[in-house]
């Protein structure tokens, strides 16, 4: 039998801007005693991992202020917009991160990526068959775009080089996928 739910006594907004909103609530337990508890909302997001080829991926650098590193490769990933498919947010991902579009987005899967705290549901895809384009990346992203062997890559998140768990989800999908 699953757990009994809690349930929300009182909610109210602590922070909120364009991209994120945080929550106090308090709830109640199965067992009659409350809590507080702090939420993140984040909405949904998407990551594509680009082949080039069967052997090769388009990864990106980016400076990341939250771990203050820019040494990591990771593959594009974004919010989805209001308004905006996932399968929309996904293409305009690839072209603003990567400079390249997939005519095929091979779905890979659905998670959370923090259970616990944050409301954020990632859907990650398999780009393919890409094409070069040119779309200017939003006013607060600057990448490096590099191409790299499918293998290296693999060992990278073995080695736990790449640490972003969207990154890290798709390319062990994309390894089994491929018989590695």
């Amino acid at each position: 039998m699953p757990p009994k739910p809690w349930k929300t006594l009182s909610s109210r907004p602590v922070y909120q801007n364009p991209w994120t909103r945080v929550r106090e609530d308090i709830a109640e337990m199965p067992n009659g005693k409350t809590t507080i508890y702090g939420v993140v909302e984040c909405g949904e997001c998407v990551g594509v991992l680009p082949f080039i080829d069967d052997q090769h991926v388009v990864l990106i650098r980016q400076y990341r202020y939250v771990f203050g590193e820019n040494i990591r490769w990771e593959m594009p990933t974004g919010g989805v917009k209001s308004g905006e498919t996932i399968h929309d947010a996904a293409h305009r991902e690839l072209r603003e991160e990567s400079g390249y579009d997939a005519l095929e987005l091979e779905p890979v899967c659905t998670y959370y990526p923090s259970k616990s705290i944050m409301q954020e549901v990632a859907h990650l895809f398999i780009g393919r068959g890409l094409t070069q384009v040119h779309e200017l990346p939003d006013h607060t992203e600057f990448f490096e775009i590099e191409t790299f062997p499918f293998e290296r890559v693999l060992e990278m998140v073995k080695d736990s080089e790449i640490r972003d768990s969207m990154s890290v989800i798709a390319i062990l999908h994309a390894a089994r996928k491929l018989g590695w």
